[in-house]
């Protein structure tokens, strides 16, 4: 790969910074306890979650209630919100990919990647994978299918097509733009100017120093409150299915205790895994599920309609891009309550859920790009995660799709014929279950969730434990463990007060306060990049001005040496001191440095 192109401007970054007080990042010699961490992010924002679980254990009902109200209530009023925001930071996020601003490097001029091309996207193509994408690769497209949004209505390959599309919408570019737009103002701000990584800092170029008090402290606390609740709900959805996948092989009913039990358990293999390490815990556990992922979906592929199923792909593919438009600012308006009630399930959730991940995934992403310019970043982050979900979503919910569609054995039939709709719990298991060895396939489901639990409680308690400790990259082992076994309470909290009802409103509402730093986020990464563009041109405006002065003082100089220099002396300065005197036969004798030379009269 070519070297990246040198921006100007660059050899003025700052060293990296250091807040004041116990906001800053600890030091070599680290004291134990509160000392360890950030003082004034660490202990407000562990008091506002220990609150909520504390009082979901103590008062279920009132809690539940409380949910249920806000989901009827509240929950509703932000879908506008979120499609106008969310279709702001697609617009955004692909105008700075093929803007002047492309080429800023995200680190020093002389940063080579950290990681080569191949390596960075299957990276990103590791990010993009999930326990969500897992939950709802069947669940979702069926749902739309079975229960079409508001709206919605025509033949049945219609009704697919849509749910297909839909499902693109809510998982492709859209969920990505968040993640660029957070994922960028946090890599420049760590490896351009040399900050900690923390969210504050991202901020700088709006709030200056602004960032080094209670300001930015409060946005750290606000990042790390919607990252706990995040990657709890990605945990909720994880533990429903594999609940309903032991009851589904008749291991064990699922029950809400079932569910709190496997909680626990899952988040102690998850502690195991901080105590052990980065590398040893979540490198090979991360490289367990991707393969595990991978292999699934080659064995649906594979012994499912396979034809079908790379078809309906490459279709896909060209209705979404042929209606994202329509689909990104539909909020139901005509739709009445029912519109709202489905903007709410679906589109409103997913926006906000996506916002509540962008600290976790956003320092991720922003880690592993040192080096790359902006439009790498912008195009790698937008495309690689986006194509793996597409195929994920045409394999797994395409399965589903042509069963119900083409076959007498639909995928949740029993459910959808007594009218509750898809069983997204057991969606998953029914697709799998009907292919040749499909116990094995089952099993295997039911392992890569849980694996999926591991690491994102793994990378989610190390996210959080960085930000809690004044962007600290290796933060105190027993805070990580902390933030685990946190990260478990709330999931087991949010079941507890409502199940998946409680995750999606938690995941809305949550997101709400980080949104707005988001947009805080937005408008710095375009006011840093304009001054540095604006560095970079005066630097390319001075270095053309030098080299055509340069040049026509050159050109002026040969010009003047060559065609007047013997009227005005130029040459015969240059080429040194000369006499002349007649000699015999009246020719002129000059003696130059050179020697001497008879040149004849009259020349």
């Amino acid at each position: 790969m070519s070297e990246p192109s040198r921006t100007p401007g660059a050899e003025d970054a700052p060293e990296p910074a250091v807040a004041p007080d116990d906001s800053a990042s600890a030091g070599p010699a680290r004291r134990p306890g509160l000392h360890s961490v950030a003082r004034r992010v660490f202990i407000p924002s562990a008091a506002l979650i220990l609150v909520f679980v504390a009082f979901t254990l103590i008062f279920t009902d009132t809690m539940t209630s409380v949910m249920a109200t806000l989901q009827r209530d509240v929950v509703g009023g932000f879908g506008w919100y979120y499609i106008l925001l969310v279709a702001v930071f697609v617009a955004v996020a692909i105008w700075i990919g093929v803007s002047r601003f492309g080429d800023i490097v995200l680190g020093q001029d002389d940063d080579e990647p950290e990681f080569s091309m191949p390596v960075w996207f299957a990276m990103l193509f590791a990010t993009g994978m999930g326990i969500g994408l897992v939950y709802w690769g069947v669940a979702e497209p069926l749902s739309h299918y079975v229960d079409p949004k508001p709206g919605v209505e025509g033949s049945p390959s219609r009704l697919a097509q849509q749910a297909l599309s839909q499902s693109y919408v809510h998982w492709g570019i859209h969920a990505w733009a968040i993640y660029v737009i957070v994922g960028l103002a946090l890599a420049y701000s760590i490896h351009r100017k040399g900050r900690p990584v923390s969210i504050r800092w991202a901020l700088e170029p709006v709030l200056g120093d602004r960032v080094k008090g209670w300001w930015g402290d409060a946005i750290d606390v606000v990042a790390i409150i919607g990252t706990v609740f995040g990657v709890a709900t990605s945990l909720g959805f994880g533990v429903l299915q594999i609940s309903a996948g032991l009851e589904y092989e008749d291991v064990v009913d699922s029950s809400t205790t079932l569910q709190i039990v496997l909680i626990a358990f899952i988040t102690g293999i998850a502690t195991l895994s901080v105590v052990s390490g980065l590398g040893k815990g979540i490198k090979w556990l991360s490289n367990g599920n991707m393969i595990a992922a991978a292999f699934l979906l080659v064995v649906v592929l594979v012994l499912g309609p396979s034809l079908f199923l790379l078809e309906n792909f490459v279709q896909s593919i060209g209705y979404y891009l042929a209606n994202v438009l329509q689909m990104t600012f539909d909020n139901t308006v005509f739709q009445g309550e029912a519109g709202r009630d489905w903007q709410a399930s679906w589109t409103t959730f997913y926006w906000g859920w996506w916002i509540s991940w962008a600290p976790f995934v956003g320092v991720f992403i922003a880690r592993i790009s040192k080096g790359r310019t902006v439009r790498e970043f912008v195009a790698g982050t937008l495309l690689v995660p986006t194509v793996v979900t597409f195929l994920w979503f045409s394999v797994m919910g395409g399965s589903a799709l042509y069963r119900n569609m083409f076959t007498d054995d639909p995928v949740s039939g029993a459910s959808i014929a007594a009218g509750n709709g898809v069983d997204q719990d057991t969606a998953l298991f029914d697709v799998l279950s009907a292919l040749p060895g499909g116990s094995i396939w089952v099993g295997l489901a039911i392992i890569l969730v849980a694996l999926f639990f591991v690491t994102s409680s793994d990378s989610g308690s190390l996210v959080v434990d960085m930000l809690a400790s004044g962007g600290d990259p290796n933060p105190p082992v027993w805070s990580r463990i902390f933030w685990a076994v946190t990260e478990g309470l709330v999931a087991a909290a949010l079941l507890l007060a409502g199940g998946l009802d409680a995750l999606q409103t938690a995941a809305i509402l949550i997101a709400l306060p980080f949104s707005f730093v988001t947009i805080g986020m937005l408008v710095s990464v375009l006011k840093a990049f304009r001054e540095e563009h604006s560095v970079m041109v005066r630097a390319e405006r001075r270095a053309v001005h030098e080299r055509l002065t340069t040049s026509v003082s050159s050109s002026v100089t040969d010009t003047i040496t060559t065609q007047f220099g013997e009227w005005f002396g130029v040459g015969s300065a240059i080429a040194g001191p000369t006499s002349t005197h007649r000699g015999r036969g009246g020719r002129r004798r000059v003696r130059g440095a050179e020697g001497a030379e008879d040149v004849p009269n009259g020349s």
